[in-house]
């Protein structure tokens, strides 16, 4: 299945219903697939691009790109508009030739790169808007063709290119989703930024069910709340650190005895690791909504296993040891995937023994431009440390990259990050290994305190020591008010490291 072939289904079948809605107002589907035909054809009179590089924050401008994209045969490439300069006309030069669709406003970080047409998105909209109904546009959709290429933030070198083809992203929505299966009332807001995977699947996942797409330009926990309760949201998907944020900002308006999101049914969360204090601090701050963790992978055209809603709940009340664990866990895997926990030389391991998450399905891609797959017979490795319980649960426990290697012992960052966590004076830590003479590799703590709150780092190290390890415990622990995440909700731990290998000069 190609993904032009979702949005004709999709303005065959609710062509007046209201497909997004952004600060300019609202397009139907129809409207949405006369326009991207449009636009198509307007690309197509120079030739048909090979690729369409789109850079910009969330608004129409991004549907009607993907799926002129789609239509036209090229491959939908977003860019991450927060990079330097350099750094983004770096990945521009690599996604060459290509027509480039930017926001008026920046469109002079992207001017005189080589083998770019720019296209500012006021008149890639002026084309939409002034589209005729019904619009013909003759095309051979291929659905081996690559349909979106999506730049990883990579810890090191180059960002890699990750290929999804039409046929991955189309596997995921048709293998999860039913045609036409929302409700007229329901919005998804979408607040993640459109070169990150979870924008992707929320166009074609939102396109194919019929559930509305409500636009977020830029998130801030109070944009977010506003947009909730002016769009009507009943379904959005946040990071885990915008959860925390969108959390405060509930508490400080019930403070003030304003502000609620009344709407709200279904609030999906991924990207990065959560806190379970903060999941249980969501539960009950909003208790009448549905929560799903997601985990997935750029390379997986999207989710791979899910904490459904039942089980947040069972978890939450249970008094069993094992199922209130399950809180911290990404759920099971979905019915189309196959996930194995494999070791290093590609073996499954028996069940509660932490191996690589390997995975396998029709919406698996994998595949990256210029360089070679590490699949083996469809399976994908995906870099990251898991177990499973009894019950099937998969727990994902960080990037292997993150292991501290300590003596020749493996070392997790985020089981140290924990028990630092449940310390009452501990708002957020990350732990991470830096270079020892002695044992390798040795393990360091950055701590951000709460307000008022009263630790040092003797006391910090008794209280590892007194739950994990001796060789758990933080030989280097540093303070600081914030630590730096990418805006996807990542902590970045390659950052804490390079500063620890190379210090500031002291003043």
């Amino acid at each position: 299945m190609h993904l032009s072939v979702l949005l004709d289904m999709s303005a065959e079948a609710m062509g007046e219903r209201i497909a997004v809605t952004d600060p300019a107002g609202g397009i139907t589907y129809a409207a949405l697939r006369d326009g991207a035909r449009e636009i198509a054809r307007s690309w197509s009179t120079d030739g048909v691009p090979e690729r369409v590089v789109f850079l910009g924050l969330n608004s129409r401008a991004v549907p009607f790109t993907l799926f002129a994209s789609a239509l036209s045969g090229a491959a939908f490439t977003p860019l991450n508009y927060r990079l330097t300069d350099a750094e983004l006309r770096r990945i521009a030069e690599r996604a060459a030739p290509a027509v480039a669709v930017v926001d008026d406003d920046i469109v002079d970080r992207l001017a005189g790169v080589e083998g770019l047409t720019i296209m500012p998105v006021s008149s890639l909209l002026t084309i939409a808007a002034n589209a005729p109904a019904d619009v013909e546009f003759d095309s051979i959709p291929d659905p081996d063709q690559i349909g979106v290429l999506l730049f990883t933030s990579g810890t090191t070198g180059e960002p890699k290119a990750a290929v999804l083809r039409h046929v991955h992203l189309a596997s995921y929505v048709f293998s999860t989703l039913d045609f036409a299966g929302a409700d007229e009332d329901e919005a998804g807001l979408v607040s993640v930024p459109p070169y990150h995977i979870a924008g992707i699947s929320a166009i074609v996942s939102s396109v194919f069910t019929g559930r509305r797409i409500a636009y977020l330009a830029n998130f801030t926990p109070a944009g977010w709340v506003e947009a909730v309760a002016e769009q009507r949201v009943t379904h959005a998907m946040v990071v885990p650190t915008m959860l925390g944020r969108v959390l405060d900002e509930l508490d400080a308006l019930a403070a003030s005895g304003s502000g609620a999101v009344p709407t709200l049914r279904h609030l999906s969360y991924g990207g990065g690791r959560m806190p379970v204090d903060v999941i249980e601090r969501a539960l009950a701050t909003l208790p009448a909504v549905d929560f799903v963790n997601a985990y997935g992978l750029t390379e997986t055209s999207s989710t791979v296993s899910v904490l459904a809603p039942d089980d947040h709940r069972d978890a939450l009340t249970s008094d069993d040891p094992k199922v209130r664990k399950r809180l911290g866990s990404v759920g099971r895997p979905s019915p189309a995937i196959e996930v194995s926990i494999r070791d290093e030389d590609g073996q499954p391991v028996p069940v509660g023994v932490r191996g690589e998450i390997w995975v396998r399905g029709d919406q698996v891609s994998g595949e990256y431009v210029g360089r070679e797959q590490r699949a083996t017979d469809g399976w994908f490795p995906t870099n990251d440390s898991g177990t499973f319980d009894q019950a099937g649960y998969l727990y994902v426990h960080g990037r292997l990259d993150d292991v501290i290697v300590r003596g020749g012992e493996n070392i997790s960052p985020g089981e140290i990050e924990d028990v630092l966590r449940a310390h009452p004076a501990v708002a957020d830590v990350a732990v991470f290994g830096v270079a020892s003479t002695e044992w390798g590799e040795t393990v360091a703590a950055v701590i951000v305190t709460n307000d008022g709150g009263d630790a040092d780092a003797d006391d910090l190290r008794t209280f590892v020591r007194d739950q994990l390890r001796s060789s758990r415990v933080p030989e280097i622990v540093e303070f600081r008010t914030e630590l730096p995440y990418s805006e996807t909700g990542k902590l970045l731990r390659r950052v804490l490291r390079a500063e620890q290998a190379d210090p500031p000069p002291s003043r």
